[in-house]
């Protein structure tokens, strides 16, 4: 079976330079662990890290991280669905929300369980994902305040995830201005300004963010050590947290082109081949991981001399060219992954989950 490892010591190294960087600037980070997919085992080595805040998508995900640690802050970072409502109030502290509607729910259920329940209010700054719009900001802010057992402490925008409109000073200070307009309106404090995110953090290394955003959502910057704003590993980051493991289960060689009458395969793609490899042969292995637990398009062979050349739903197959390494059956393949990558394989069931 294929597995995925979680390094322990680069992991906590690049929570360590992250944290030091955020404390010495005055900003609150949360971190972002839905790319765990609410695994206790992985979970457990996060919270480990000292976290006080953390932040999910998913319910159960969060049910998970307060039963490991019942002191951590937990932040529900979508708005909610209606029917989610009731577990958003018992497993998240806070909440993000962009509807009046799903806020009274909240309200309600907040009551029922005699609790108050803080949000985030999101902003819409350009991306078109989650966000109220900036015009109707102070109205929406308006009708919230009147509603009990609900408190608001903070705002943020999301930018980058959905279009990749990336976050500048222009927007963030945008951002700033609404926690000052609520606040000299209605005499009520807004704690954070939540700006920031994985994206944003070279915006800090730079100088360049201002100074009221105080609040990051950060996951892929930690895990994968990525520069998303330039599309480059961050400085002295360790981008191999995950690594992922495929064994070898057939490896001969074969003609480099397939024979007979071309159709397409179970994804529905078809294929060409340049006919000067008619006659040419290749090693081949196939590797029992496929197409049901990752794409191929977020694999990347640490072993820069082969390459992935095609996939289906249980296997992939790799081209080894003339075999120079040696290859054998039941040899593990090393991959790197990017976010998705990552994403993909540790929600899949199939795939074995270790720590080194």
């Amino acid at each position: 079976m294929a597995f995925i490892v979680l390094n322990r010591d680069k992991l906590r190294d690049n929570f360590e330079k992250l944290d030091r960087q955020f404390e010495e600037r005055g900003i609150k980070w949360s971190v972002v662990t839905k790319l765990l997919c609410g695994n206790r085992d992985f979970l457990t080595e996060v919270l480990n890290l000292g976290l006080t805040q953390v932040c999910d998508s998913r319910v159960s995900n969060l049910k998970m991280v307060k039963s490991i640690n019942p002191d951590c802050e937990t932040i529900y970072i979508k708005p909610p669905a209606k029917r989610a409502v009731k577990g958003v109030v018992k497993y998240a502290d806070i909440s993000m929300n962009t509807e009046i509607e799903t806020i009274r729910l909240l309200s309600a259920e907040a009551k029922r369980q005699g609790k108050a329940h803080k949000i985030f209010i999101m902003i819409e700054l350009g991306e078109l994902r989650e966000g109220v719009v900036g015009d109707a900001f102070i109205s929406f802010y308006e009708s919230v305040f009147e509603l009990d057992n609900i408190e608001v402490v903070g705002i943020g925008t999301n930018l980058s995830c959905l279009y990749g409109v990336l976050p500048n000073q222009d927007k963030l200070i945008q951002l700033s201005l609404y926690e000052q307009l609520v606040e000299a309106k209605f005499g009520k404090h807004i704690p954070y300004v939540s700006g920031g995110s994985s994206v944003t953090i070279p915006l800090m290394f730079q100088n360049i963010l201002p100074k009221g955003v105080n609040h990051f959502r950060v996951g892929e910057s930690l895990y994968l050590g990525t520069d998303l704003y330039n599309d480059q590993p961050l400085e002295n980051m360790h981008t191999d947290v995950f690594t992922l493991y495929a064994q070898i289960i057939e490896l001969l060689e074969k003609p480099a082109v397939p024979s007979g009458d071309m159709g397409t395969n179970v994804e529905g793609s078809s294929y060409s081949f340049d006919e000067k490899l008619i006659g040419e042969t290749t090693f081949r292995a196939i590797i029992d991981i496929g197409l049901l637990d990752v794409e191929e398009t977020h694999l990347e062979p640490a072993d820069e001399t082969i390459s992935l050349v095609g996939a289906s739903s249980d296997m992939l197959v790799m081209d080894l060219g003339k075999n120079k390494k040696g290859y054998r059956v039941g040899d593990l393949i090393e991959f790197k992954m990017d976010y998705m990558g990552t994403l993909r394989v540790i929600n899949s069931r199939y795939i074995d989950k270790k720590i080194v």
